[in-house]
């Protein structure tokens, strides 16, 4: 591609903006009149979007950031970890990226972006090299009046659920087969591995189990084929509109197995343990950072006077929880800790009688159900070399129990 090409393309829709317009209406400008494109002028910067993620890939980058205030002009990477800029790609104004961006977008979503400032959906490209189809997880945003994006790689490859090293009484837990119905978390800040976790667990249940999986999320990341299970995917904003109407009108499509890409409000919280109140297993996700915050997150997202009653229906519910993170490892690249809990009776009355703060050391003394602390887990992989003294302290949830269990090393 001749860097001349896109760049003429660029300048020239640029140029036809209205020199009056400024910050969010230019913005605006470029998402209502992206038809001015010529088709061919269209594939040009589809081409150019490509190239990006191509080079992504390549250098095995997690993410891309394109546009905005705060990129100054440069594409930056998220490589293990740490963001880095694209030095060997010519920069590219505010007006450029955003025309690129709007470039990648329907009517449709250029009309939802101007209306709600910020649009998660999904992209997908050929990858040449290997002939395959990559997908990516899109969220596109504005950042002091201008147009920003960012794009998250969803791994082409299902990690097997056995590579995770769970206990098999956690396994055990989190199946179908063994456990009919039941909620079960996986949480984590962004970018800790959650999606990669739960794409898992949905496989495992796909090698083996006869059942019927309906995956509710915004926007859909990987898209498995059914083998032995039969899974519906159903995308918030294109196929439903919203997590809890995709809850509510599971029921009626026969499932075993409902996959809520994520519980973020109360809304979704309700709906999510009715469902499993009815007799199916669920599957969800939360943005907290270790078990028992979990559950207090659940619990405080729903109106004082519902709280009492979410508490103990959340106690009767939930199966376990798989709070994750991905710390630096002394390869050069992230390894998974996790702090995991099984929902005994000692853990049901906790939940109930609001005591939560128990629970730590009730998964602290679980280890031969197969409960771990995060800071258990962190000691076991500075244990075995893999990360380092300061990364296990760093990554604690709790710095003076890493510190005690690692004095006594």
């Amino acid at each position: 591609m001749v860097v001349q090409e896109y760049k003429t393309i660029l300048t020239n829709f640029a140029g036809s903006i209205p020199v009056n317009l400024a910050g969010p209406d230019r913005v605006t400008y470029i998402l209502s009149n992206l038809d001015k494109l010529k088709p061919e002028e269209s594939l040009v910067l589809h081409n150019l979007l490509n190239r990006l993620l191509t080079s992504m890939i390549e250098r095995d980058a997690s993410d891309i950031e394109l546009g905005g205030h705060g990129n100054g002009g440069f594409i930056w990477l998220r490589l293990y970890g740490k963001k880095e800029r694209i030095k060997d790609f010519p920069q590219l104004n505010n007006d450029e990226s955003a025309i690129i961006i709007a470039n990648m977008l329907n009517a449709n979503q250029r009309a939802f972006l101007i209306e709600n400032k910020n649009l998660d959906f999904s992209y997908t490209f050929m990858y040449e090299r290997k002939r395959v189809d990559v997908r990516f997880r899109a969220d596109a945003y504005f950042d002091l009046d201008t147009l920003a994006l960012n794009m998250r790689a969803i791994n082409m490859n299902i990690r097997p659920l056995e590579s995770l090293e769970f206990h098999p009484n956690v396994v055990k837990a989190m199946s179908h087969t063994f456990i009919k119905f039941g909620l079960s978390l996986v949480t984590g800040i962004t970018g800790s591995g959650k999606s990669t976790t739960l794409d898992a667990i949905i496989d495992s249940h796909n090698k083996v189990d006869a059942a019927h999986i309906v995956i509710i999320a915004s926007p859909i990341e990987f898209v498995h084929k059914s083998n032995f299970a039969l899974i519906r995917h159903r995308e918030v904003g294109r196929d439903v509109h919203s997590f809890k109407e995709g809850v509510i009108q599971s029921l009626r499509q026969d499932p075993d197995i409902i996959v809520i890409g994520e519980m973020r409000d109360p809304d979704t919280i309700m709906a999510a343990l009715e469902v499993t109140d009815t007799g199916h297993k669920v599957f969800s996700t939360l943005h907290t950072s270790s078990a028992v915050e979990s559950i207090d997150r659940i619990v405080a997202e729903v109106s004082p006077h519902e709280q009492e009653r979410v508490r103990n229906r959340l106690a009767d519910v939930l199966v376990s929880v798989v709070s994750q993170k991905l710390v630096p490892s002394l390869d050069g690249k992230r390894v998974m800790a996790k702090e995991v809990l099984l929902v005994t009776p000692s853990v049901k009355a906790a939940i109930k009688n609001n005591n939560t703060s128990e629970i730590y050391m009730m998964i602290n003394q679980g280890g031969a159900q197969g409960m771990v602390t995060m800071e258990q887990d962190l000691k076991r992989l500075y244990l075995a070399k893999k990360i380092s003294l300061e990364n296990a302290i760093a990554y604690a949830n709790n710095k003076t129990r890493i510190q005690q269990i690692l004095s006594a090393v």
